[in-house]
């Protein structure tokens, strides 16, 4: 049974690996959306920019979270990020799920909803498999170029998600920015079209720009509701 998630609710994983999977209405006017996922540690950092995984370094080091091609679904499109638990370094406390609006912001997106299925070898399809469970992410402005989805975190030796849909106006630079990647002059400025997203993260780091307007701390513990404060 699909569980409808609120935001600041969390639910518990079994799967051993997560598909996160981003969809949403396209039409004119609307600004394609690109899924990313950062890898942070105990300080709710990354360790380096490796642990930034989007469009242009769809793969992980670990091999074990990786961004996967946009494809259509019905009237939808959809992008998706995967994520295995097991062998994933005790060093990464959280999997933050995150999407970026290309050339736009989210509040032209329509029907914008993470779905999460699981993953585990031996378990259904997506297109047979029903979701364990889905978040319609609602913007709170509408001026968010980018949105902290949700993110998977860790739980003594278990897993789980939490529902989000913390925004920024700064777009993927001043999120990803936020937690530590570095941004190289010049490579603001195109994204997975030429959009306000990272081009590429490099070790060198250049001059990053300002954090957010509004800048959310690391959202743990984060409830709204009934939703538990784990």
């Amino acid at each position: 049974m699909t569980q409808a998630m609120l935001k600041g609710s969390n639910i518990p994983l079994e799967a051993t690996a997560i598909r996160a999977v981003l969809r949403w209405t396209p039409g004119t006017d609307v600004p394609d959306v690109d899924a990313s996922a950062l890898l942070l540690d105990a300080d709710d950092r990354v360790r380096s920019d490796e642990d930034f995984v989007f469009y242009n370094q769809p793969n992980h080091p670990s091999g074990l979270v990786r961004h996967l091609p946009k494809k259509p679904n019905q009237d939808a499109l959809t992008d998706t990020i995967e994520a295995e638990f097991t062998g994933l370094e005790p060093a990464v406390r959280r999997v933050v799920l995150a999407a970026s609006a290309d050339g736009g912001t989210f509040g032209q997106v329509r029907d914008l909803s993470l779905l999460l299925y699981d993953a585990s070898s031996g378990a259904p399809q997506e297109a047979d498999a029903e979701p364990i469970a889905i978040f319609a992410v609602l913007p709170e402005t509408g001026k968010e170029a980018a949105l902290i989805c949700g993110e998977l975190y860790r739980r003594g030796d278990t897993w789980k998600f939490r529902a989000l849909g913390q925004g920024y106006e700064t777009g993927l630079v001043g999120l990803a920015t936020q937690y530590g990647i570095s941004v190289e002059d010049g490579e603001a400025a195109g994204g997975s079209d030429g959009d306000g997203a990272p081009a590429g993260a490099g070790p060198e780091g250049g001059a990053a720009p300002e954090p957010p307007a509004t800048p959310a701390p690391a959202p743990e513990p984060l409830t709204t509701g009934s939703a538990a404060a784990d």
